[in-house]
């Protein structure tokens, strides 16, 4: 009987993209609608963006765009 095995999509231009914003504002379209913010960490899995007291973890794998908040 075999076992399942767990597989990981990994999206390094996406990840890379993300990386490069570390420090930086700005706004990242999923499947579900937009997220904007400061983002504070970026993995190969996911980011974290922060906006005033909320903190958003985004999956690499959701986002349909990225780019930096103009304003």
């Amino acid at each position: 009987m075999q076992q399942p095995k767990q597989v990981t999509v990994i999206e390094p231009y996406v990840y890379a993209a993300v990386a490069s914003l570390v420090g930086k504002r700005a706004v990242v379209e999923t499947t579900r609608g937009n997220v904007s913010g400061m983002v504070i960490d970026a993995k190969p899995d996911h980011v974290v963006l922060q906006e005033r007291e909320s903190t958003f973890f985004v999956r690499l794998c959701e986002v349909v765009w990225i780019m930096p908040d103009p304003s």
